[in-house]
C-alpha cells in the first residue's frame, strides 16, 4: 500500500462507522482524536496510532494493529485493529436511558391543556 488511508476511510472500513460521511462528520464536529490530536477526516492513519472515538456519552478507544482502505467483515478485524476501550466505558453503553417515554395513540395529535398537565405532574416539573 503506497498511501497512508484517511481517518475517515479507516474508520468506516473497521465499522466503527456505518457510512464513511457518518466518520467524516465525526472527524469535523471534534468527536475523533488521533494520538490524543483533534483528527480532521483527511489525517492519515499509521500503524501503531491510537483513535478515540466519541459516541454518545462512551469513548471508544483503538490501537491502529494494520492499515486497510477496503471494509472487510467483522470477523475479519483482528489484524488491523485492537478495541482498548476501558471495561467502565463499555458500561457507560450498556446503561438503559434515563428518559422517560409517553405512548400516545396515531393521530391523536398533540396533547390537550389537561393531557400536558398530567404529563407534567408525572415528569415531576409541576406540582398538584
Amino acid at each position: 500500500m503506497d498511501t497512508l488511508p484517511r481517518v475517515d476511510k479507516y474508520l468506516w472500513a473497521i465499522r466503527v462507522f456505518k457510512t464513511r460521511s457518518d466518520a467524516a462528520d465525526a472527524c469535523r464536529s471534534g468527536k475523533v482524536r488521533l494520538n490524543n490530536l483533534e483528527a480532521k477526516p483527511s489525517r492519515e492513519v499509521k500503524a501503531g496510532d491510537l483513535l478515540e472515538v466519541r459516541k454518545g456519552p462512551v469513548h471508544y478507544r483503538y490501537k491502529v494493529l494494520g492499515l486497510l482502505e477496503q471494509r472487510v467483515a467483522a470477523k475479519n478485524l483482528a489484524p488491523y485493529v485492537l478495541d482498548i476501550t476501558p471495561p467502565e466505558e463499555l458500561a457507560k453503553a450498556q446503561k438503559p436511558n434515563e428518559t422517560v417515554l409517553l405512548w400516545r395513540e396515531r393521530g391523536t395529535g398533540r396533547p390537550t391543556k389537561k393531557e400536558r398537565r398530567d404529563i407534567d405532574r408525572l415528569m415531576g416539573r409541576l406540582e398538584d
